[in-house]
């Protein structure tokens, strides 16, 4: 294996300063790790409400039937699901992940579920997404986009592939906005978090890692910035659970 250059540029991975070439190596780590319990960590750790967050950015979507929409991130397939029965069977739905073990489980879940025909399933990465331009009528990613290592080049692949007139949605943790909320969050974060790791999904590690990215991740004016940079206009974004999530949606004209 290559050793990564003395002059080779820094991305955080976590609280860490990593070379930029390890970090997706380091991600795909805490998720073959965590693939297994992730849906019942989510569970535990956003007391369900995480699901209440992904409900919403779907009625967000304005996704119906016909629609072609790639769930980027898609780990355990819980938006493609939704979404799948939005678009119908003259629909499609394409789940992609670069990590191996979530897209296995995610295809596994969906196959349990009774979703066929109308759902597809990639390994891709969220920076060279390798899908025809102006494909898509709607592109989401939940709680993925925090752990590529570009963001800006993962904005620019989602734009590139979305038809004109599609939308981008991005749930993601974000900075609370309610007063009080940030050192209650805190608190939980770097303390309950990582405990519920260690006790449910004999990792520590990976779920301290978590919670530091979400510290690590830009704020909501700075990714609608970053959004429009890539070319997206008409970025919102609301703030959910007093901004712990926000959810920023923005089309291409």
């Amino acid at each position: 294996m290559p050793q990564p250059s003395h002059h080779e540029r820094k991305t955080h991975f976590g609280f860490r300063e990593v070379p930029e070439s390890e970090k997706d190596g380091l991600v795909a780590g805490v998720f073959h790790s965590v693939a297994n319990k992730y849906d019942l960590m989510n569970d535990l750790m956003s007391l369900g409400v995480h699901r209440l967050w992904k409900q919403y950015a779907v009625e967000a979507s304005g996704v119906r039937a016909g629609m072609r929409v790639l769930d980027v991130a898609g780990g355990t397939g819980d938006l493609a699901a939704k979404f799948a029965l939005r678009v119908g069977w003259r629909g499609q739905v394409v789940l992609a992940d670069i990590n191996y073990s979530m897209l296995e489980i995610g295809r596994g879940r969906l196959a349990d579920e009774g979703y066929a025909g109308n759902v597809a399933f990639v390994q891709a990465n969220a920076e060279n997404l390798p899908f025809p331009e102006d494909h898509f009528d709607r592109v989401s990613i939940a709680f993925g986009l925090r752990n590529v290592t570009h963001i800006d080049r993962a904005l620019a692949s989602m734009f590139r592939i979305l038809k004109p007139g599609g939308a981008l949605l991005v749930l993601e943790f974000s900075r609370p906005v309610a007063p009080g909320l940030s050192r209650l969050y805190d608190a939980y974060s770097f303390n309950v978090l990582p405990w519920l790791g260690r006790v449910v999904a004999h990792d520590e590690g990976s779920y301290r890692y978590l919670a530091e990215s979400i510290r690590k991740h830009p704020d909501q004016e700075t990714l609608k910035t970053m959004m429009e940079r890539a070319g997206f206009e008409r970025v919102q974004y609301f703030n959910l659970t007093g901004g712990i999530v926000a959810l920023h949606k923005a089309y291409k004209y």
